[in-house]
Formats: C-alpha cells, structure tokens, sequence
C-alpha cells in the first residue's frame, strides 16, 4: 500500500507524518551557561525534553558555577594552575578535590547505574588533571597551552553530567569532547577562514552522532596563542556559534537567569523594561560596556545567517530577546528620522582614568600608540580618551577580570591588576607627569543611530547634572550607536537610574 491511498486517520499515515517531520525538523543550539547547570539542571533537562517535541536540538555547556563566576569551577581551575607553577605550594590537590566533590554532590539521578558510572568519569577525569598539574613547570609561569588545557576541564565536567542527566530523563545523547577537534594547521591566526573551518569540523563531529543528542564541551580546542587569551571567557558563547554554524541551524538560544536583555540592568533599576529584539551591533556595544549580553564573537559568527535569542531557565515559556539584523533602514527611508528612544543604558565599573600631561606636544599619532602599547603590555584597555596639544587623559580597566572572571575577587588576581597599574605607570612616566583617579564608572546611552537623535546627548547629561552627578570625560563619534561618560563609580548606580527615568520612562 503506497502512502497516498492510506485512508485519513490511519496510524500507519499519521506514525509515517511524525517520522517524515522528525527528519525534516531543523536543528535548534541551546547554550547553558555555568550559573544554569550548577543551579537549576532539572529545569534545563525540562527545556531539552520540550524542545525536543519540535527539534532536533544540539546542547552546549559552560563550566559548571555556583552562586557567581568567583566561585565557579573555571576560577577555580585557573587558581589551581598558578598554584601548580609555584616551586613550593601543596594547594593543588585541594583544590581539584574540591571541584570533584562539588561535581559528584550535585549528581540525583533516578538510575543508581548511570550516577555511579558519572562518578567514576569525572574521578578518572580529575585524576589526569592532578597528573597534569604536577608535571607543570615550576617557574611561576603557566603557559597559555597549559592554562587552556587545565580550563577545558571544567567543560567536561559539565558535559559529561548535563548527557547522563539526559540519559536519566529517557533522552538518547551522547557526550561530544571537542578539546581536541582541531585537527587542521592554523595558517594565519584566529581570523574568518580558521572559524569557519573550525565550525565544519564541528559539524561534521557531532553528525556522527546520529539521531542521538549530542551535549558538547563549551571548550573547543587548544588554538595558537591559548583560547583565554584570544577569546576570553565568552569562549563558550563562540563554541556554540561555531556549532550552530556547522550544523546550519534555525537558531542559537543562549540561556541564562534572565529573561533577556532589557533597557537597563533590571537588578539595578527596577523600571528596566524586557526588550523584543536587538541590532547585532548594540548587542556588542552593550557587552563591552558592562552588560554581558552575549560574546562579540559569537554574533560575528552567527549573523545575518542564523538569529541568536537569549532565554531564561526559569522562564522558559518567555520569548526572550532576539539578536537579528534590522534592515528597515534600507526599505523605510524614514525609519530613522521618527523620534528614537534609546534601546539601553548601562554601566561599566572598575574603571581608572589615567592623565599624562606630556613634557612636548602630543599631537603626533606615534605619541598616543606609545602610549596605547603600554598600556596594552600591562593587560589594560582603553575604554574612552580625550586629546589636546600637551595632554592625554585614558579610562582604562584591568583585562584581568575579563579572563579570570568578572566577578573574581580573589586576592591574587587583584594584586596582579594592581602592580600591571603600577608598572605601566612608570613606563608612562617617561613621556610626562601622570596622575591617576581610581574608582570610575563609564555610563553609556546605546541604540541605532544615536548620533542622529537631536537632543538625546543633552537630555543625558541636563539629567546628570541636575542630580548633581559629575562627569569627567564625555565620547561620542567613534560609535553611532553610544555616548558614553566617566563618573565616580560611588555615583554610578544613581546615575544609571536617573538616566533611564529620564530617557526611557519620561521620554515620549
């Protein structure tokens, strides 16, 4: 009997229609970060059970976290890699026990086979990583290499649980350890041609898979130069990208514990509104300056071909925020000239202002790369700078927290910000007087054509000024999309209020 003379209502027809769907269905990427599967991984296998009634679904994972980054199990890893290039410290051990037994105390499931067998796999992988560490040199240094291949630990830890918590909720998956997917010489560098070689390796990993759910380390391979180094800690966010782009898939959900992304931070200001969507490039703009929206990188990788959504664990019936490129600029000629509200204000902390006051004039290009370069030896970047004839004022901040984590208070990581400091402030010393003001913040108004927006700059800062709220350097013009100030981080809470109160609450 062929398909078409099956009568309508036939099980054979309708069992043949789902198995026809089920083939053609397009695959959906879901993300979790650290936070997500070391809190609520119940929920995360509810949202892979769901999306799997419509998809077919591939899985990334972070490192697992606990309450914050500083003490999540990367932060941890990274400590255990200084202490191990240390002649004299016996810390190692500790803390790799630490990590084992925080990963094998979050392990319920139903099937008492699957828990042992998960037990004995993170052991024998926290075994080589004691082995690995012991064998590190000892001269106080860690390589990038060894540094990434301590991290990648992390990543496999969280695979190798999220797959056997799959597996306990009925889900047919496999674990994908892409740490050494990179097969292929990297002939110049981590540009375009080395991410998209790298995302058809990927794809052609995890279709070896089949039909079952691959659960994939967010950690994808050891790359010239280290990956913290290159990429950061938004590694993960870019490891799914590449996924999402090997596989040519309807899209990349990132999921977090919150519900998107909103006009302000709304843990700090409670009228902060859930936005719908967002143009790629104030997605990166947001992320750099203080709202970690998504990794820049990933973006790059996914748009325009495949739309990134951001969701929340807890709220997962939500739409959340999707990042696509908005083209009615080029169809609605006067899209822009309507009256434009902002899209979001944030804040970035922990910012130094840095003055040289140069001995000659400064108006030479050579002067300000000089100064860039040392800045950049010492692990910091420029945010915003203002230049005139004899003098050059920076807000710069720490690269350390960015690789590290950015909540990490540890106190070595810390010290090592506070002597880069010290250390690029006697090298500036050569080329003039500096002075140093510490604890600043950078407020910035984001949103498409800002520049255009006749009176937004001045409503910004009438709003701080008449809240008595001073600022100490103004940008505008290296963006469309941002204008940017630096406070006193004392005032940058209040001032991220008054902002949006007067922007986006009050602005008709």
């Amino acid at each position: 009997m062929t398909v078409e003379s099956l009568p309508n209502g036939v099980a054979e027809h309708s069992s043949f229609e789902k198995h026809a769907e089920k083939l053609l269905a397009q695959r959906v990427v879901l993300k979790f970060g650290g936070t997500s599967i070391g809190k609520f991984a119940s929920q995360i296998a509810d949202i892979c059970l769901s999306s799997l009634s419509e998809n077919k679904i591939a899985v990334i994972c972070s490192a697992r976290s606990g309450l914050s980054k500083a003490e999540g199990t990367t932060n941890r890893l990274l400590k255990a890699s200084r202490e191990a290039a240390k002649p004299d410290s016996t810390k190692c051990d500790a803390i790799v026990s630490q990590i084992l037994h925080e990963h094998i105390s979050a392990v319920h499931f139903k099937s008492t086979e699957l828990s042992q067998r998960l037990q004995r796999a993170m052991t024998t992988e926290c075994r080589k990583l004691s082995n690995m560490l012991a064998t590190m040199p000892k001269n106080g240094q860690v390589s990038p290499e060894n540094e990434d291949e301590v991290v990648s630990v992390g990543e496999k830890l969280s695979a190798q649980f999220l797959s056997m918590l799959l597996e306990d909720y009925g889900v047919d998956s496999e674990y994908v350890d892409l740490s050494d997917i990179i097969h292929f010489e990297v002939l110049s560098g981590l540009n375009q041609d080395f991410y998209q070689d790298l995302a058809q390796a990927i794809g052609r990993r995890i279709q070896l898979c089949g039909e079952k759910v691959p659960v994939i380390t967010g950690f994808f391979g050891r790359v010239p130069g280290g990956l913290l180094k290159n990429c950061g800690r938004g590694y993960s966010d870019l490891c799914a990208a590449l996924v999402a782009v090997g596989l040519g898939a309807q899209e990349l959900q990132v999921w977090k514990e919150v519900s998107g992304v909103y006009t302000a931070d709304p843990r700090k200001v409670p009228t902060a509104r859930l936005l719908s969507s967002i143009h790629p490039n104030e997605a990166n703009e947001l992320t750099f300056y203080g709202s970690e929206v998504i990794h820049h990188f990933t973006i790059e990788q996914c748009i325009p071909k495949i739309p990134i959504r951001i969701k929340n664990v807890l709220e997962p019936e939500g739409a959340g925020t999707i990042i696509f490129l908005d083209d009615r600029a080029k169809t609605d000629p006067y899209h822009h000239q309507r009256p434009k509200r902002p899209t979001a204000v944030t804040v970035k902390q922990q910012i130094t202002v840095v003055n040289v006051h140069s001995h000659r004039k400064v108006e030479s290009p050579e002067f300000l790369a000089e100064i860039c370069k040392i800045l950049a030896r010492w692990s910091l970047a420029v945010n915003l700078f203002e230049l005139n004839e004899c003098h050059v004022s920076l807000a710069v901040h720490s690269k350390t927290p960015f690789i590290k984590g950015a909540e990490a208070q540890d106190p070595d990581d810390l010290q090592i910000q506070h002597q880069d400091l010290a250390n690029a402030i006697q090298e500036l010393k050569e080329y003039g007087a500096v002075d140093v003001v510490h604890n600043m913040a950078i407020l910035s108004l984001i949103g498409l054509q800002l520049k255009r927006s006749i009176g937004i700059a001045g409503r910004m800062f009438t709003a701080l000024g008449d809240n008595n709220i001073n600022i100490e350097m103004i940008s505008q013009g290296a963006s469309e999309i941002n204008i940017s100030c630096v406070i006193a981080e004392r005032e940058a809470l209040r001032a991220l209020n008054v902002v949006h109160t007067d922007l986006f609450t009050f602005l008709e």
